[in-house]
């Protein structure tokens, strides 16, 4: 997979670039960093806040029983 290195802008390959999809070490370190210095910023809540925590079900989703000792004859 071909694609451009998002800190330089340079052409990386997945096939050849162990730093996919940086160019580099650098640019991979660089990114690291704007991560931690809170340059960069997720533009929508995670979590939804309209819905009250305690009325929402956050177990997963119920899958019918089945009898494991119903026979097929």
């Amino acid at each position: 997979m071909k694609r451009h290195c998002p800190i330089c802008c340079k052409s990386t390959d997945s096939e050849t670039d162990a730093d996919f999809p940086f160019c580099s070490e650098r640019c991979r370190t660089l990114d690291l960093g704007n991560w931690a210095s809170e340059k960069y910023k997720i533009s929508e809540p995670v979590i939804d806040e309209s819905i009250d925590e305690g009325a929402a079900d956050t177990s997963a989703p119920r899958i019918p029983h089945r009898d494991t000792n119903e026979h097929n004859g």
